[in-house]
């Protein structure tokens, strides 16, 4: 039985704590802040509850391993999982609206070529049908393994673009080009690419300059659903802190790390904010690399020649800008989930967000805004209320309130996404009891699941570190961001401390 001393009480890292629990293992959590999951935060005010971090679960398959892994009790008997049908409304710049079931195929076609055209539908499909194909070349490496040594190899795009071929003839063959320009050349229709790249953006990523690999966002979202948890997303988080305590895993809050502690070599504990050391086996980071650096005097968790992002990137690194809105007034039983109000100005946007207006933390005039509606007596007082949340992707500057502008910015941003939120929640103004711009924090930071092509700038720090005994876990390391990303990074973790290092994931 290895101690082992686990950084951080979020997603990837819990899921961690539990496998290596139920293997044997004796785990201590170790969290800086006041309580556990990480981005699954809720806010709560007047009996009206919000969702501060991701609204949806699109990849229920990894949760529902891991409660299956970890407990005789299945994750649907720990929290209640509902598909949302529709799985998404979106509305675009011209007026058109389209409602897209969930994880149905042909349903889609037919909502997509019933609003914006016959042919519509095939050319989605089509795409898609190139998207699963990455999805297939690119589960194993990028989702189930550790990442390989030779990483190198993953940076060659294995998207099967549409090319032309001769003078007369069309063919496949793999693309460097990025997201957008395959949009625009397979797509077409500017509301096909506008929803194509809304996938994109609500991960973080510019579609200017991400590999078209990307397309496995919508391909995971449309084939395997979109998921609500009752009671909120928090409640996933709360399964999982009771699944790792049932197992005996022990939790420290407000308990900082400040310094891994080495002997010999390898990762032997670590010390706290208060002086105490603790001694481990083995250490679990479930922290980004910008913290986890420093905790390592003289030393780097990854070498020149692998994968490791600076600290300016993350720094750098849009985020969700996330405002509640308490209503009066009942829900309307035929209202969507999820909306996704498409700007009429996609440049500006993007420069607002990834480009030159970013750095002075300038708001988009007219951003993109998604609005979650959640059927769930959880969320409001009584069912003559409703808690509405609005989220736009944003530049860091005004993600943390550091725009040069002033604070102003965030106000008046806020002020533009409820005024374009009146499409999706009609008397939206008239029913507002009022409003809260939420706190931003790591919940507001969008690490994006990892990618392949672009020469590997779109992978993530590798798990296994050079120092021995410590791993990294968690959204900002392989395999990347995203709630079911962050419980697949627990799972390579603890293979590898239970399996040894050369473990090369489950069969």
């Amino acid at each position: 039985m290895a101690r082992i001393a686990v950084i951080g009480a979020g997603m990837g890292a819990m899921a961690a704590a539990a496998r290596l629990a139920v293997a044997g293992h004796r785990v201590a959590v170790f969290e800086r802040g006041a309580t556990h999951g990480g981005a699954l935060q809720r806010f709560e005010r007047d009996g009206f509850a919000f969702d501060t971090g991701p609204g949806l679960l699109h990849l229920p398959a990894v949760y529902r391993d891991l409660f299956v892994k970890t407990g005789r009790e299945p994750l649907e008997r720990c929290v209640e999982l509902t598909q949302v049908d529709p799985a998404v409304r979106h509305v675009f710049a011209d007026g058109t609206a389209v409602s897209l079931p969930n994880a149905s195929r042909a349903g889609v076609v037919e909502a997509l070529d019933a609003a914006l055209g016959a042919g519509a539908g095939e050319r989605w499909s089509a795409y898609i049908n190139r998207a699963r194909e990455t999805w297939d070349a690119t589960r194993r490496p990028l989702l189930e393994e550790p990442l390989r040594p030779d990483w190198q190899v993953l940076g060659s795009d294995p998207y099967p673009a549409v090319r032309r071929r001769g003078l007369f003839g069309r063919g496949k063959g793999p693309t460097t080009a990025p997201l957008a320009e395959v949009a625009r050349r397979e797509l077409a229709d500017p509301r096909l690419i506008a929803l194509l790249e809304s996938h994109a953006t609500s991960y973080g990523f510019d579609p200017r300059s991400v590999p078209a690999s990307a397309a496995v966002l919508p391909y995971m979202e449309e084939t395997f659903g979109s998921w609500y948890v009752r009671g909120g997303m928090r409640a996933l988080a709360d399964a999982l802190f009771a699944r790792c305590t049932a197992r005996k895993v022990e939790f420290a809050f407000g308990a900082e790390v400040t310094r891994i502690v080495a002997k010999d070599g390898r990762a032997a504990g670590v010390e706290l904010a208060d002086g105490r050391v603790e001694e481990a086996d083995v250490v679990v980071a479930g922290v980004a690399p910008a913290l986890l650096e420093p905790m390592l005097p003289g030393a780097l968790p990854w070498g020149d020649d692998e994968i490791r992002p600076g600290t300016a990137a993350e720094l750098r690194a849009p985020g969700r800008f996330t405002v509640a809105l308490a209503l009066s007034g009942r829900r309307p039983q035929d209202a969507a989930h999820r909306t996704v109000l498409h700007t009429a100005d996609r440049g500006a946007e993007l420069a607002a967000v990834f480009g030159e207006d970013a750095a002075r933390g300038v708001p988009c005039a007219d951003p993109t805004v998604t609005v979650l509606r959640p059927d769930d007596p959880g969320s409001r007082p009584d069912d003559d209320h409703e808690a509405v949340t609005l989220t736009a992707a944003v530049a860091a500057p005004l993600r943390t309130g550091t725009a040069p502008a002033g604070p102003g910015h965030a106000e008046s941003f806020a002020d533009r996404m409820t005024e374009i939120a009146e499409a999706a929640v009609p008397g939206l103004r008239e029913r507002l009891r009022w409003r809260e711009i939420l706190p931003a924090g790591e919940e507001a930071r969008v690490p994006g699941p990892a990618l392949a092509g672009a020469e590997g700038r779109f992978l993530r720090p590798a798990n296994r570190t050079r120092i021995p005994g410590l791993y990294a876990v968690g959204g900002w390391s392989h395999p990347g961001g995203g709630l079911a990303h962050a419980g697949m990074s627990g799972a390579i973790v603890a293979g590898l401390i239970v399996n040894g290092d050369d473990w090369r994931g489950s069969t």
